[in-house]
Formats: structure tokens, C-alpha cells, sequence
């Protein structure tokens, strides 16, 4: 396995909550210890929830990695919204106490970029793909395959960060966006993907390969 770059051990869109955190924690517990620990529970909440660790790159060509941690719970054959073709969906569920960076799937050039604005349901239903607020990138790689990635947002989250733009060239493993605190990550796959997941399993992103061509 080839390694992906190091990230610092918490990502960067935590660390305001981490400082804040800290401060309200170490003054209560200074002014009055009895009340201090649930400040420090938040703190260490948010600890684990931001934290970015680094992930190894599986060898081989023409794969996809999971773009997000968290469970798989939709693979079916359906309609890309984004490209207005027929494609294969995977998604894949993040949970509170998953990583919520989110990581480029396959290397290439993104071709594509679309934000909607949208409602905040429970990011598990079907409906929240095309219902809840959303940001999609299409990746064009040299091999001329192209896959959508969509990050949505949930119940509960309600920022999502994408810092790839139209024209950027992407490597596989890239750290390019976040979530807080819990979504889901929709991989629009073209139907020669041999899906290599199966409903329920636990991903990691960059180190599960979702499928090949």
C-alpha cells in the first residue's frame, strides 16, 4: 500500500470547537470542579469527532476508495441527478463517532461542481440524496471514467465543506472536504464498476476500495 500524506492528528475545522472547548473546561474546572465534567466530556466529544487521521492508499489501478467512514447502506442502480445518466449508487452512512473528512476517491481532474441548498433530514433515508443540502463533484480520470461524489448533509449537520473547485487536478486520498457532524457521501459509480462492498459494511476512507473498473 502506497501512504497518503500525513494530516494532522485533528482536522483543521475543529480546532475553534477544540479552543472553545479547552477555555470553558479548564475555567470551570478553575472556578468549580463539581460542574466541570460535562465540559470535559464535550471537549473529548469533540476530540474524536474532528480527529483526521492518515490512511494507506491501496495499490492497484482503476479503483475507487470510499470517499467517507461509515456504514453502507444503499447500492443500487439509479439515475445520476449530476450527469443525467444511468449510474450504480453506493452510499455510505457517517454516524457521530465516525471520521467525518472526507478524502478524494479516485485520482483525476473534477469536471464538475454543484451546491444545492435543501432540508436537513435523517441522512440514512433515500430521500435526503436529492432532498437535503449537497455539494457534488464529477471526476474525470485519464482513463476517461467519470464518477460523481456528493457530500450531504444530515439530521444534525448542517455545514458541509468542499475545497475543490472546477478544473482542480485531484490524487487519490486527497483530503478535499468535511462534514460536521454526521451525513452521508454518495459515490455515482459508471455501470462497468464492479462493486467490491456489500450492504452494511464498515468503510474507511481512502483504504476501502468501493469498486473497479
Amino acid at each position: 500500500m502506497g501512504t497518503n500524506r500525513i494530516y494532522p492528528l485533528i482536522a483543521k475545522e475543529g480546532w475553534p470547537f477544540l479552543f472553545a472547548g479547552l477555555f470553558v473546561s479548564a475555567v470551570s474546572t478553575y472556578y468549580q470542579l463539581s460542574v466541570s465534567l460535562p465540559f470535559w466530556i464535550f471537549f473529548l466529544f469533540m476530540v474524536q469527532f474532528f480527529r483526521d487521521p492518515a490512511r494507506n492508499i491501496p495499490k492497484g489501478k482503476n479503483i475507487v476508495t470510499s470517499a467517507a467512514d461509515g456504514r453502507v447502506i444503499a447500492i443500487e442502480k439509479i439515475l445520476d441527478p449530476y450527469q443525467k445518466k444511468q449510474a450504480i449508487k453506493v452510499s455510505v452512512f457517517m454516524n457521530v463517532f465516525n471520521v467525518h473528512s472526507n478524502k478524494i476517491p479516485i485520482s483525476g481532474q473534477i469536471v464538475g461542481k454543484f451546491y444545492y441548498p435543501g432540508k436537513f433530514l435523517n441522512a440514512s433515508l433515500s430521500k435526503a440524496s436529492l432532498e437535503n443540502e449537497r455539494c457534488a463533484v464529477i471526476i474525470k480520470t485519464e482513463n476517461k471514467e467519470v464518477i460523481t461524489c456528493v457530500q450531504i448533509a444530515g439530521l444534525i449537520a448542517r455545514r458541509i465543506l468542499c475545497y475543490s473547485e472546477i478544473n482542480d487536478k485531484v490524487r487519490i486520498g486527497e483530503r478535499y472536504g468535511f462534514i460536521r457532524f454526521g451525513s452521508r457521501v454518495d459515490l455515482y459509480l459508471p455501470l462497468n464498476a464492479s462493486v467490491k462492498v456489500i450492504l452494511g459494511q464498515n468503510v474507511k476512507n481512502t483504504e476501502t476500495v468501493i469498486a473497479t473498473f
